[in-house]
């Protein structure tokens, strides 16, 4: 369960706040790198972590130019302080370098770690045609990518990718050194808990579970055999400063609380 509101009154901890804390430890002792993060609960806990732990941070626009401090989400773009222009041509110098973390949502992600965000069915004739490959190969043998899934289902959580776009570890080593050498899936966040691959054979272990859901939750909700650690723990619980920045300096308007219910 989400915790108790206190003695002032201070409502409980959302699920979708837990998410953000989660998102947040992504960047974690990264030091100066480019935080990219596409879906709201990463958005927020990318400002998050720019705010209290991570300081070193450089945060975007979303579209050409590098912003000061962390912008709270959806503010008119009139109100951002631009530190320096940051055209696309650029990006890739980053993403060549290593020095960035992103967490892209997937569609898909299997026991490995393979994303999809392209297609769902046979490749040939799919029965859904989603975004595209877009950045996903580079991304995942550039630099630390994290993935995103607000709706943990069997239908996202797979055996098999339908389409690989994101490289998960067993493709990654059988690529040779090239490709392994800067490879890291580093977690999976979704809307019941927090996922990595630090397991023999690299493949998807509970890492912890958001409080109010429990394993076999989330051993149901999923299409593949996971490692579940002895211990699993919860994940952890917002400070007060925290809880204050994201609800009244980074996302007063409740953003957070349309991607993830409960």
């Amino acid at each position: 369960m989400t915790e108790s509101p206190d003695a002032a009154g201070t409502p409980p901890v959302s699920r979708a706040e837990f998410c953000a804390i989660a998102c947040a430890e992504v960047f974690r002792g990264d030091g100066e790198v480019m935080a990219s993060a596409f879906g709201t609960a990463p958005a927020l806990g990318a400002r998050l972590a720019r705010l209290t732990f991570a300081p070193d941070l450089v945060l975007t626009d979303g579209d050409a130019a590098l912003v000061h401090g962390a912008p709270a989400l959806g503010a008119p773009p009139s109100t951002l302080v631009l530190e320096s222009h940051m055209p696309y041509r650029k990006v890739f110098d980053v993403v060549w370098s290593g020095r960035r973390n992103l967490i892209m949502m997937a569609s898909q992600i299997d026991r490995t770690g393979n994303q999809n965000i392209s297609a769902i069915g046979d490749w040939v004739r799919p029965k859904a045609q989603l975004v595209g490959v877009r950045g996903a190969p580079g991304n995942t043998v550039n630099h630390s990518t994290s993935y995103w899934v607000p709706n943990h289902s069997t239908r996202s959580f797979v055996k098999q990718v339908d389409v690989v776009c994101g490289v998960g570890y067993a493709r990654a080593a059988a690529s040779g050194a090239a490709t392994s050498r800067y490879h890291e899936i580093r977690h999976v966040i979704s809307n019941l808990g927090v996922f990595d691959f630090e397991s023999p054979g690299k493949v998807m272990r509970i890492r912890s579970v958001h409080p109010g859901v429990t394993v076999d939750d989330i051993i149901e909700a999923t299409g593949f055999e996971l490692v579940v650690p002895h211990d699993v723990a919860e994940t952890r619980i917002p400070t007060p400063g925290e809880l204050d920045l994201i609800r009244n300096v980074l996302d007063p308007r409740g953003l957070r609380d349309r991607e993830v219910r409960g």
